[in-house]
């Protein structure tokens, strides 16, 4: 039996889930112990998930879950499955991606030869246009880095392991990078942005962070109980951003804008202005209070709301947009 064969039965007697000590195992092929420590080493130089216990009654195995039983799928659930690859491949950042495209390579690899060169290359069958860049909220397009790669994945990592992630977030509004220590909940794709939603181990609450964001992370060695109860689709229909925008009404100034009951309207119907706070005025106007995350933002939608609209304040902001539309008016006149 050559090395390559016996690191292959060493892999099938480990996958029974007990314990096999090394002496077992090199009594049972005829080697020394340093050959199996050899073997040992190599299984797990190639990716194989062995634990070791140490003492007496130790020995190695394999980690739970690691050999899967066969999965029998038809010709159209495959097509279906490498269709929905090809959907999911247009996203420029997912999760998992050098594992997904093995797991493509694998599904292919099932089907009879007559189909392979046909859903190989999917791409070529379905498409799928990429979400378009929102001009109007400026920071929701981002360009893919290995960085925002990294931490989805890691993201991806802590959650199937039940261990913390660490990560430097940026924050743009406060220009600074601060550490964070978070049990991974789950994941939200949104406007073709990937945010992670986690418990923050020192505030005990779950947030939301933007991947892309995200400055360096790694899997941590702190193992955590995952919550039962907890649900991805509780923050979807933009319940993370509602939340969010409590929050920065607290750490930012508010704008007031007064507009009138039909622009209302349409605000609530916008995915990013519909959680802002609209309070009644008058008979034929509200006032929207929007936290002040940026110039940027506000500004553009005062002068897209158009002389219906008023900026009632920060004082700042309203000099600012008094100043803008005194020079487009001079362009103008």
């Amino acid at each position: 039996m050559n090395s390559i064969e016996r690191a292959l039965a060493i892999l099938l007697l480990m996958s029974g889930g007990k314990l096999v000590s090394a002496t077992t195992l090199s009594e049972r092929f005829g080697v020394s112990l340093r050959t199996i420590y050899r073997d040992i080493d190599r299984l797990i130089a190639l990716g194989v998930p062995v634990e070791a216990a140490r003492g007496a009654e130790g020995g190695y195995r394999l980690a739970k879950g690691y050999i899967q039983p066969p999965v029998a799928l038809n010709r159209n659930e495959t097509a279906a499955l490498l269709a929905a690859l090809s959907l999911f491949r247009v996203m420029r950042v997912m999760p998992l991606a050098s594992d997904l495209e093995a797991a493509e390579r694998k599904l292919i690899a099932s089907l009879p030869s007559s189909v392979h060169k046909l859903l190989a290359q999917a791409e070529r069958i379905i498409g799928t246009e990429p979400v378009p860049a929102d001009i109007f909220h400026s920071g929701t397009k981002a360009d893919p880095t290995p960085l925002w790669q990294q931490a989805l994945d890691d993201f991806m990592i802590g959650l199937l392991e039940s261990r913390r992630v660490r990560f430097q977030y940026f924050n743009p509004s406060r220009q600074d990078v601060k550490e964070h220590d978070v049990e991974p909940r789950g994941a939200i794709l949104d406007r073709d942005l990937w945010y992670l939603a986690g418990r923050c181990v020192d505030t005990n609450e779950v947030k939301v962070y933007r991947a892309d964001r995200v400055r360096s992370s790694e899997v941590s060695g702190m193992r955590f109980r995952p919550d039962a109860d907890f649900t991805i689709q509780d923050l979807l229909g933009g319940v993370w951003l509602n939340r969010a925008m409590r929050r920065w009404e607290a750490d930012h100034r508010v704008a007031e804008i007064r507009i009138t009951a039909a622009q209302a309207t349409r605000l609530q119907a916008d995915w990013y202005y519909r959680h802002a706070v609209f309070l009644p005025d008058t008979e034929t106007s509200l006032v929207m209070q929007v936290p002040v995350t940026g110039m940027t933002k506000i500004l553009p939608l005062v002068r897209w709301l158009g002389p219906e609209a008023e900026l009632l304040g920060p004082p700042e902001l309203r000099q600012e947009l008094a100043r803008e539309l005194k020079d487009m008016s001079a362009r103008h006149a």
